[in-house]
């Protein structure tokens, strides 16, 4: 009896040993790790400046959207490692520093050929469109503009250019705007999933993906709705911009697809070259010995604007899904975002706490999430107009659901005219999986202690009546609060609210005719409204302070591995996160785990 358990013993002594070895073998890989990224930063900064030594007087920078852009730059200095480009409150920036930089003449803009999200492209536009108006030269170059998606955003920033110019094997298949929906109901009939959900309510469509096979009339009507509203921006801007009318801009374009050629003798393009033509002819533009620069370069060398003078402006940015928490947990170098309510919170107390600060503009573009979270946020919102500090939102892709909840009380909403707003509403639910595991031998059963709610969300069996009632009243309480809350921030009638919510998306443009947005435009004009209500002197300078402040490379480290449990198998891993995409793929699914494992996998109360 006792030599298994010596040779237990002994098997974890060795386990135990090697564990250590490993620990201090990830610790010492980790901090060379860390010194290598550092010294690769500081090279990185010098190499910057002395590219923006060597551009000369004359300068071309060269802005290429074609690899996506977030709303804002991420907070976690390793998210380049996950893809991460430039964020469109980067683009805006550094466009703003460089119509005064003696040195930048000209700007060359790479196209999409798939598209952009469309209030990405209304900023970008803006931006492009001031740049233009301080006597810079603006080309556009395309590789074609193909049939899908938002293509038409993309179009929209190349009318915005001084000369658009297109390949010449390139098609200009653009004939409108285009969005495809899944629907898995047949599916999950045939294979035995149940779907059990409550929605509030019926333009609350992201419940139909799982229980419909094809858009309910509420669906068709409030999608075709928001699509009909960015198309015909897109067309009225790039009609502007390209000095037609837009009945007759659209009619052209609906007519094709054409050559480039025919794109040519049409008037959608100006030119037909290659990218290197393209550069030439903005270096000749920019003048004597020009050179190009790239954007990324530029904007790294220049910073984000910092301003002057005693009085600021503080700038908070959230992006991303709403949930509570903070985000120490968060993969190190994953390129997503999401919205931690403890983060997002405290970044507008140290805005409030801070004396210099005299108005907040926060930045929201997120579908939604918890609205525990959002109503955390929220809090501090009004707070900050408690401590007299007004608070300007200006709404970037998306401030839908728990991104309109956590906006609904600023004292001024921006949209751009294509943000993606309002589903006030609320979805919750759950899928049963038992049939559709038992079809494979995989028999599910429960076992509960409490009460009659306890297995309200088990997957192995149907809400009972109760549970479905007791569910159904929890979700018609969140939906009410929800009400409430954009009732008392845009001073209306809760039946008004009603009326234009029941969980229906806007765009920017027609919220705004509904009461649930003050004005279209982006943040220079959401600063600007600011200083208004903060009642800034117009001739007076204004700082800009950022939060939450970007984490240094060791705080991000030390938070990323600070899990005791994954800490070690982490560390030891760190050099091939960076670069093995199955690596990175690991790291997601621990993450998501550990997420299922705390409960954040069960779909209730989420107002998406």
């Amino acid at each position: 009896m006792t030599r298994p358990v010596l040779r237990t013993t002994s098997l974890a002594m060795k386990q135990f040993f090697l564990t250590m070895a490993g620990v201090f073998a990830g610790l010492l890989l980790f901090f060379i790790i860390s010194m290598v990224i550092v010294f690769g930063m500081i090279g990185a900064a010098i190499s910057s400046a002395s590219s923006t030594e060597a551009a000369g007087a004359n300068t071309v920078l060269e802005l290429d959207l074609r690899d996506g852009v977030t709303d804002q730059a991420p907070n976690n200095p390793f998210a380049v490692f996950g893809g991460s480009g430039l964020s469109t409150l980067q683009i805006v920036d550094t466009l703003a520093q460089a119509e005064d930089d003696d040195r930048v003449k000209a700007l060359l803009v790479r196209l999409p050929e798939a598209g952009i999200t469309p209030a990405a492209a209304d900023e970008i536009r803006q931006a492009i469109r001031r740049f233009r108006a301080s006597g810079k030269v603006v080309l556009a170059h395309s590789q074609g503009f193909q049939p899908v998606g938002a293509t038409i955003s993309s179009y929209m920033v190349g009318a915005s250019a001084s000369e658009l110019w297109m390949q010449n094997t390139a098609s200009f298949q653009l004939a409108g705007f285009s969005a495809d929906s899944m629907f898995l109901g047949r599916a999950f009939d045939k294979y035995g999933v149940n779907a059990e959900f409550e929605q509030r309510y019926e333009y609350k469509n992201a419940v139909n993906e799982f229980t419909e096979s094809d858009f309910t009339p509420a669906h068709r009507e409030a999608m075709t709705a928001w699509m009909t509203s960015i198309y015909t921006s897109a067309i009225a801007n790039a009609a502007q911009d390209r000095k037609v009318t837009p009945a007759a801009l659209r009619a052209t374009i609906e007519a094709g697809p054409y050559s480039s050629a025919q794109a040519l003798q049409r008037r959608l393009i100006d030119k037909i070259g290659q990218v290197e033509e393209a550069e030439a002819e903005a270096k000749r533009r920019a003048g004597r010995n020009a050179e190009i620069m790239e954007f990324a370069d530029y904007a790294s060398s220049k910073g984000e604007r910092a301003g002057s003078g005693r009085n600021a402006i503080a700038i908070v940015g959230g992006e991303g899904a709403i949930m509570t928490g903070t985000g120490g947990g968060a993969d190190p170098f994953g390129g997503g975002s999401s919205i931690m309510s403890d983060d997002l919170a405290e970044a507008l107390y140290d805005a409030i706490e801070d004396d210099s600060v005299k108005a907040i503009v926060f930045r929201v573009s997120s579908p939604g999430g918890s609205p525990e979270a959002s109503e955390q946020i929220l809090a501090a919102v009004r707070a900050a107009k408690a401590a007299g500090k007004p608070v300007v939102v200006s709404m970037g892709d998306y401030a839908a659901s728990g991104g309109y909840w956590i906006s609904s009380e600023a004292n001024w909403i921006v949209a751009q005219p294509s943000t993606l707003t309002g589903s006030i509403g609320v979805y919750g639910g759950k899928f049963v999986l038992a049939d559709a595991l038992g079809r494979f031998g995989v028999d599910m059963r429960n076992l509960t202690v409490g009460g009659p709610y306890a297995d309200a969300f088990s997957p192995s069996q149907d809400f009972s009546p109760a549970q479905r009632a007791a569910f159904a009243a929890q979700i018609d309480r969140t939906y009410e609060e929800f009400i409430a809350r954009v009732a008392a921030g845009r001073r209306l009638p809760p039946a008004r609210v009603r009326e234009i919510a029941r969980g229906r998306v806007w765009t920017g443009a027609q919220a705004r005719q509904i009461g649930l947005v003050d004005q279209l435009g982006g943040l220079e004009e959401a600063i600007a409204k600011a200083r208004e209500l903060a009642r800034i002197p117009a001739g007076d300078s204004v700082r800009f302070k950022r939060y939450p402040e970007a984490r240094s490379p060791f705080e991000a480290l030390s938070q990323a591995f600070g899990v005791s449990g994954e800490a070690a198998r982490v560390l030891i891993g760190i050099g091939g996160v960076m670069n093995d995409p199955a690596a990175e793929a690991a790291v997601r699914s621990m993450q998501t785990e550990r997420a299922r494992a705390s409960g954040a996998s069960v779909l209730a109360d989420q107002p998406y």
